[in-house]
């Protein structure tokens, strides 16, 4: 059995995924689909259900029903994501073979469901209601934003006022006070991607030269699914939201992406290349997982 067992854990470039939305085509499976529940009604101790579940198992005190789909694949694999745990299996694995290997990670399992449930309350907790005085992360540290409509600073639409070092810094907004959040929330997030943009190009212009490698192209990204990513022809791709946590995490993340373009893989030769720039890389890694980032 333990020669089918592949566990898929958490990648270093994942940003927190939003709770599910709504049920979705049922996954192929023996039993039908239970309905679909929010994420914050379904990790609750003692029920772990994913949206689109299939199957269903106690593990422990904890009733799971997991998302299982079959695939061209020679393991059975675990992943823990957001919505809760999905399962995938070769097509000739007897769905007994499935409930085993299930019971075999219950511990690692139930383990990953709880943090998961733990990381969607910080989450939440951290969620940015747009309007006068709010406060979000830049940086890593708390800027306020204040609607300031008697100034049009220069057309940018908001300047950061950063208070000389006598107060927390403030984003001063070129909004009227009757603004709504999306007109709030667009000016700010047009604002912290120019901060991003001019950090990042910072960033990879100090640690290029220290890898011994040549970037040709910066894209600020939205993904849903990573950081960053590098390509072989030098470009870099950044998620621009990483201007939320302080600058030794975004070296981090400038530094990982940059060492691919030595090294195309997450070999030990790849991590002693990050090391080589970043010597805490580890902690700062912990970091960017772990710390939850503002929803929006």
């Amino acid at each position: 059995m333990r020669s089918l067992l592949q566990l898929t854990l958490d990648l270093f470039d994942l940003p927190a995924a939003e709770p599910p939305r709504g049920p979705k085509a049922d996954a192929p499976g023996p039993a039908s689909a239970p309905p679909a529940i929010l994420l914050s009604e379904a990790l609750s101790p003692a029920s772990f259900i994913h949206p689109r579940a299939s199957r269903e198992i106690v593990l422990g005190h904890a009733r799971v029903a997991y998302e299982f789909t079959r695939g061209k694949r020679r393991t059975i694999g675990f992943v823990v994501g957001a919505e809760g745990l999905s399962v995938r299996a070769p097509r000739w694995v007897a769905l007994r073979d499935v409930d085993a290997a299930v019971i075999e990670k219950a511990d690692w399992i139930l383990r990953k469901l709880a943090e998961t449930q733990q990381r969607y309350e910080r989450l939440e907790a951290a969620r940015i209601e747009w309007r006068d005085g709010v406060a979000f992360p830049f940086l890593g540290q708390q800027v306020t934003l204040r609607l300031d409509p008697h100034h049009a600073f220069d057309g940018v639409g908001a300047v950061l006022d950063a208070g000389a070092g006598y107060g927390p810094a403030v984003l001063r907004v070129a909004l009227a006070q009757n603004a709504t959040p999306a007109q709030i929330r667009d000016v700010a997030q047009a604002w912290l991607m120019r901060q991003a943009r001019r950090i990042f190009i910072e960033r990879l212009d100090h640690f290029a030269p220290r890898l011994g490698v040549s970037w040709q192209k910066l894209s600020l990204s939205n993904a849903s699914t990573r950081w960053g990513s590098a390509s072989a022809d030098g470009g870099i791709r950044l998620h621009w939201r990483l201007v939320h946590f302080r600058m030794p995490v975004i070296d981090y993340v400038v530094a990982h992406e940059l060492s691919h373009l030595r090294v195309m893989d997450h070999s030990p030769r790849f991590w002693d290349t990050v090391e080589s720039v970043v010597p805490d890389y580890e902690a700062l890694r912990r970091q960017l997982k772990d710390e939850p980032v503002p929803r929006w």
